[in-house]
């Protein structure tokens, strides 16, 4: 099996003079992208990284990053990035646990590397202006290349992602360069990408969709055109720009590109598939992008960092709701909750919670230094992804949220999902999020916290929940007017805040 480097080679040798790579006014070739790599490469050699050890970097999406990315597979080294909105304590843990020496940073990050205990004492490399005690990235991009570095096998760990750390520290997620490989060619087939695709950086390249979005594209000879920042109107500009075939996004920065005031008169036209993950998407923002993009193919791929493909629909426009079935490389189950027994199914409909094959060539073997983490999560040889969901009649798994998420109100188990995406069908209604506020009488009380596109009241939202047949026991008892729904930098919904009262509520 080739490894990740050896695949990058195979797209140089094909088509050399493709256009790979796009940030402002950098535009690589492969050829032109594959010596920066190298460089890099034996840049990072220079400074004593060998096979195995991590590389701590902590960069937007710009081409550095990228390359950076790239360089660590040829290398063997293990790419290890973090959010770049990263605290200190986040960095001293994180390189603490990965035993890192080398960390790559920027202006953005820069504060954080400075108030980092642990960084203070790893070499540091800087992109852009040179700052004391830091080696320029533009010094070690110029380091002679003796001979073609690939020192990596399959077998070899490629990357390792750090969870979001949502409910405790965050657990390193190592994957080997065949974990990696696998899932990027699953990307291609399950979205059927064909030679020389364009998609836009925008996910983060320290998150598992980012990732995959950066090597689907060199698989195929396809250029990366790189979004540092997410900004609505330096997408809109860039799709017509570069002629972008493909976008793969979280629900919400969709949802943010079609509120932005460009939208209307904006040349879409290029864009003929469109793919979603981290997140169910709510029916209104479905039929909102079916309408103005018209595409091709729209993809609802349900996963994870740690197994990257559990589930693909590639019919999200004709069944809204729907994460389809199992991927390509992967078998899936729903089993009852409460319950560690791989083979006690829930029934058609029932709810139960999801757990996914780690036999599959996408899946993870373990969490970095933390057998706690495993004893949670891996039973039996299946991975139990913490998301409960159901099976309908015709075989689709439809996810209902987190077992952490699930409300208990007088007695009856209730998801947030099945609301959340009724009440998103108001028209009034912008982003909706529920949550299970304590009770003394019902242990938890149904509450929306709403953020309003146009004025609405708690009485014409019931009746919009009694019209469209929602189940009395699970209708809001409570509604909040907030200013934003809070979120994730990667469009992940924080329940957490709404229960801890971080919100800011609509005066």
């Amino acid at each position: 099996m080739l490894d990740l480097g050896r695949s990058f080679m195979a797209s140089v040798e094909r088509n050399p003079g493709a256009c790979a790579l796009v940030d402002g006014d950098c535009r690589l070739s492969y050829e032109q992208w594959y010596a920066r790599i190298q460089a890099l490469a034996a840049g990072l050699a220079g400074l004593g990284l060998r096979r195995g050890d991590h590389l701590v970097v902590i960069l937007q999406n710009r081409w550095e990053m990228a390359t950076l990315h790239w360089a660590c597979q040829f290398s063997g080294v293990i790419m290890t990035p973090l959010n770049w909105r990263v605290k200190p304590d986040e960095i001293d843990y994180c390189a603490s646990d990965a035993a890192a020496r080398v960390l790559v940073y920027q202006d953005v990050s820069a504060e954080a590397v400075a108030q980092s205990t642990v960084a203070q004492g790893m070499t540091r490399i800087l992109v852009g202006p040179a700052q004391p005690g830091a080696i320029s990235f533009d010094e070690l991009l110029a380091t002679p290349v003796a001979s073609t570095m690939l020192a990596a096998g399959p077998e070899d760990w490629s990357l390792m992602l750090y969870t979001s750390g949502t409910t405790g520290k965050p657990k390193g997620v190592p994957r080997r360069h065949r974990h990696e490989r696998h899932a990027a060619l699953a990307h291609v087939a399950q979205n059927l990408y064909r030679y020389g695709e364009r998609t836009l950086g925008v996910m983060p390249l320290y998150h598992t969709m980012g990732v995959r979005s950066l090597l689907a594209m060199a698989l195929i000879d396809g250029r990366f055109v790189c979004v540092p920042r997410f900004d609505p109107a330096a997408v809109l500009k860039a799709i017509p720009d570069e002629g972008i075939t493909n976008l793969y996004l979280v629900p919400t920065l969709y949802h943010d590109v079609l509120a932005h005031a460009d939208a209307a008169s904006a040349d879409l036209s290029s864009v003929r598939k469109l793919g979603f993950a981290g997140a169910p998407m709510n029916e209104a923002l479905v039929h909102k992008l079916v309408e103005r993009f018209k595409p091709e193919l729209f993809v609802n791929h349900y996963g994870s960092s740690e197994v990257y493909t559990f589930t693909i629909d590639q019919r999200a426009a004709e069944k809204p709701g729907s994460a389809g079935r199992a991927g390509i490389n992967q078998r899936i189950r729903v089993i009852k909750l409460d319950n560690f027994d791989v083979e006690k199914r829930a029934a058609v409909g029932e709810e139960g919670q999801i757990i996914a094959d780690m036999a599959s060539e996408e899946s993870f073997e373990g969490y970095w230094n933390r057998p706690d983490a495993d004893a949670m999560s891996l039973h039996q040889g299946w991975y139990f992804t913490g998301d409960t969901g159901y099976v309908d009649a015709e075989g689709d798994i439809f996810v209902t949220g987190r077992v952490d998420d699930m409300m208990i109100s007088g007695g009856e188990n209730i998801s947030p999902v099945e609301i959340e995406s009724l009440l998103s069908l108001h028209p009034a209604v912008d982003e909706v999020a529920v949550v299970g506020l304590p009770d003394e009488r019902w242990g938890q009380r149904v509450t929306a916290f709403i953020k309003r596109s146009a004025p609405v009241t708690a009485e014409e939202l019931n009746d919009h929940c009694v019209t469209s047949g929602l189940a009395n026991f699970k209708r809001p008892r409570a509604y909040v007017w907030v200013r934003e729904v809070p979120r994730s930098p990667v469009g992940k919904l924080l329940r957490r805040k709404l229960l801890a009262n971080e919100y800011e509520a609509e005066s």
